[in-house]
C-alpha cells in the first residue's frame, strides 16, 4: 500500500478519504521538526504540504519512494520543480481552488485601507468619540485598481472591483494587449509604468521568481500615485519591505496590507512592525473554512488519482 506524508494542516475529511485507499501518516506539525520528516518520507509514495515544507534536494534525495508531491496552495516557490521534474516527480498545485478566498481579501483590504479607521476601534471600545477624525476616510469607487498579473485570481478581484464601481487597469507581460481576456473583463491592460502611475490602489498577483523578486523596490514604491495602496498577497520577496515601511513613514504612500513576507514568521522587528497605515496579515489570504475544504478535496484527489 502507498504511503502519504502530510506535512502541514489539511482539513479532517480530505484526510479521511485518503485514508481509506494509503497508509497516511498525518501531523500537521511535522515540517517543524525536519529530522522526523525526513525519516518518514524515506519510503513514501506520496508528500503534501503547504508553503512551509521546503521540497527540495535535501528532502528529494531522501525520498527514494516518491512520486507525487501535492500542494495545498498555488504558489511552488518552496518547491524545486526542476528537481522534481528530473526524478519523474509530479508536483500538483491547488489551482483555482482558492481564488475566491484572495480575490475578497484584496477587496476587504482595499476597503479597510481607504476608511482608515479599523485601527482605532480600541478608543471607541474605551469611550472616547474620535468621530471627526475617523470620518475623513475615503471611498474606493471610482478610483483605479491596479492589478500586477492578471491570472484567475487577479481575475476574480477584478470582477469584484468592476462591481465596486472601480475602473481596473493590469499588466501582465505574458498577455497580449489584443487577448479577448480583455474585453471580457473590462480591463485595460497597460504598462508597468503606466501602472505604477495611474492607480491609486495595486495588488500583486505574480509568483516569486528571479524576475520578480524585490521588484516593487524603492524606485517603484516612488513611481506609484502618492497617497496610493499596495496589497499584496502574492509572495514574499516581491516587496522590499523596508523601503515599503520608509514609503509609510514618509507618508509617500497612504497604506498597505501586507499578507505575505519574505521571510515567515515575520521578525519582530521588522520595518513593517512600526510602518504607519499598515495592516498586516499571517499568510492567511488564501485560507479560509471554505477554501480549506475547496483545496484539501482537490489535492486528495489528483493525489489519489496520480498514484493510481
Amino acid at each position: 500500500m502507498d504511503t502519504i506524508v502530510i506535512t502541514e494542516f489539511m482539513d479532517s475529511n480530505a484526510v479521511e478519504s485518503l485514508k481509506k485507499e494509503f497508509n497516511v501518516i498525518y501531523d500537521k506539525t511535522l515540517v517543524d521538526r525536519p529530522d522526523e520528516l525526513i525519516k518518514h518520507i524515506t519510503t513514501c509514495s506520496a508528500i503534501i504540504v503547504r508553503n512551509k515544507t521546503q521540497v527540495r534536494e535535501a528532502l528529494l534525495d531522501a525520498a527514494k519512494e516518491l512520486r507525487v508531491v501535492g500542494r495545498l496552495g498555488v504558489g511552488l516557490d518552496n518547491i524545486d520543480v526542476e528537481a522534481c521534474k528530473s526524478r519523474n516527480i509530479t508536483v500538483i498545485p491547488a489551482t483555482g481552488a482558492n481564488n475566491v478566498s484572495v480575490a475578497e481579501y484584496v477587496m476587504a483590504g482595499l476597503l479597510m485601507l481607504a476608511r482608515g479607521c479599523y485601527q482605532s476601534l480600541n478608543e471607541v471600545a474605551d469611550g472616547k468619540w474620535p468621530r471627526e477624525r475617523m470620518s475623513s476616510g475615503g471611498e474606493i469607487f471610482g478610483k483605479t485598481l491596479g492589478l500586477l498579473g492578471f491570472g484567475g485570481i487577479a481575475r476574480d478581484v477584478a470582477s469584484r472591483a468592476k462591481a465596486f464601481g472601480m475602473n481596473v487597469i493590469a499588466y501582465d507581460p505574458f498577455i497580449a494587449a489584443d487577448a479577448p481576456v480583455w474585453k471580457e473583463h473590462d480591463v485595460t491592460p497597460v504598462s508597468m509604468d503606466e501602472l505604477l502611475a495611474e492607480s491609486d490602489a495595486i495588488s500583486l498577483h505574480v509568483p516569486l521568481t528571479d524576475s520578480t523578486r524585490n521588484m516593487f523596490n524603492e524606485q517603484r514604491l516612488a513611481a506609484m500615485r502618492k497617497g496610493a495602496f499596495l496589497v499584496n498577497t502574492a509572495r514574499g520577496g516581491i516587496v522590499d519591505e523596508a523601503a515599503l515601511a520608509q514609503a509609510l513613514i514618509d507618508g509617500r504612500l497612504g497604506g498597505a496590507m501586507i499578507d505575505v513576507f519574505g521571510k515567515e514568521p515575520l521578525p519582530a522587528n521588522s520595518p513593517l512592525a512600526v510602518a504607519p497605515h499598515c495592516l498586516l496579515t499571517p499568510h492567511i489570504a488564501g485560507v479560509t473554512r471554505e477554501s480549506n475544504t475547496r483545496v484539501s478535496s482537490m489535492i486528495a484527489e489528483k493525489v489519489a488519482s496520480a498514484l493510481k
